[in-house]
């Protein structure tokens, strides 16, 4: 246990790193380890990230970091091993594929092969190339013993022994094709769905706004589908999503709004729109940027059928007294460290290659 334990506080010094950077304020800790050497370097590397990719705004930026500073926290990383009863393991080295739709998407995994001692060689997508391997030569300098164990590369993936890859359902295809002999996790497209019941208040649907427009909406936690009782009135939706009506001046996402609603217009669909928000009747999961589908239900035993059907299409559903599994209003961008994605437990595969 003792690798375990001296990454586990390797990852912990990280998160007391990340907690100097928040959406509140950006402040120096003069005591934190090595913050000569990289305080000043990672605003930089902040700075090009929003540079390089106009999604990954100031905000959106920071708020992953205060997300991954509260999960690095000790008693987290703590309560994670002890639930996953993590022992040590023959080291083998694990090929990530990560996507690049939100900041540092891939931190789960990144995390995860290291933790469990494991040596990682990560292939970055273009989108999000600069945040990860600055982080990953902080936990070098206050733990020398992960040198040498973190490889990044553009280059074809070659020798290794178990692989994570996330991608669209095509790339997945792909993955599956040329990693197929190799222990793997290959993950597709998720979508999350909330069920809206009639019981709502207009502080669940102000949550419900997080949700759905965190990240532009660009992550597998984000809401695209709502399912909604027949005689339900939208105003109570517009009303409580309001609150988001300052998206529109960011302009990618008002291009894609602008863009998406001509398309809807020329093809003569049926929708409502709020200046900032569409929302189509569909019955698909994946809804393009500034849209979210929607789907009446009538029996709510058939609906709990339909998505038990479709699980693996489906990454939360968000809900009130619905589901026994169901996440809260407003928490799908809050996953805890066991939260995985597509329900696969990382550590236990990775414990088991």
């Amino acid at each position: 246990m003792e690798l375990i334990k001296s990454r586990l506080e390797a990852f912990n010094k990280l998160g007391i790193f990340l907690g100097q950077f928040s959406r509140k304020s950006i402040l120096k800790d003069e005591t934190i380890a090595f913050n000569e050497l990289f305080f000043n370097g990672f605003l930089h590397q902040l700075k090009i990230a929003q540079e390089k990719n106009s999604w990954f705004t100031e905000d959106n930026l920071l708020l992953a970091i205060e997300n991954w500073a509260v999960a690095l926290r000790k008693s987290n990383l703590e309560t994670w091993i002890e639930r996953e009863n993590l022992k040590e393991v023959s080291p083998k080295k694990v090929a990530i594929i990560m996507a690049g739709n939100i900041p540092l998407v891939g931190f789960h995994d990144f995390l995860s092969v290291l933790i469990c001692g494991h040596s990682v060689l990560v292939k970055q997508s273009s989108n999000d190339k600069h945040l990860l391997p600055f982080l990953a030569k902080y936990l070098e300098y206050v733990e020398p013993s992960l040198k040498g164990h973190i490889t990044f590369t553009d280059e074809k993936l070659t020798d290794f022994d178990a692989i994570i890859a996330t991608g669209s359902n095509n790339t997945a295809r792909y993955f599956e094709y040329y990693f197929g002999n190799k222990p793997n996790i290959i993950r597709k497209s998720r979508n999350s769905v909330a069920v809206i019941t009639g019981t709502e208040t207009e502080e669940d649907f102000e949550k419900l706004a997080d949700d759905i427009f965190t990240y532009f909406g660009l992550g597998c936690r984000s809401v695209s589908k709502l399912y909604v009782p027949r005689e339900f009135d939208f105003n109570l939706f517009f009303n409580g999503i309001y609150g988001k009506k300052d998206l529109i001046y960011n302009a990618k996402y008002a291009n894609n709004y602008d863009y998406n609603k001509a398309v809807y217009l020329m093809s003569e669909f049926d929708l409502l729109e709020n200046g900032f928000l569409m929302i189509k009747e569909d019955e698909s999961y994946s809804s393009p940027i500034a849209t979210v589908f929607y789907e009446y239900y009538d029996n709510p035993i058939d609906l709990k059928i339909k998505l038990y059907q479709d699980k693996e299409l489906i990454q939360c559903i968000v809900s009130k007294g619905f589901l026994p599994d169901e996440i809260a209003f407003g928490e799908t961008q809050n996953p805890q460290l066991w939260d995985y994605a597509d329900g696969v437990n990382t550590l236990n595969f990775l414990s088991q290659i």
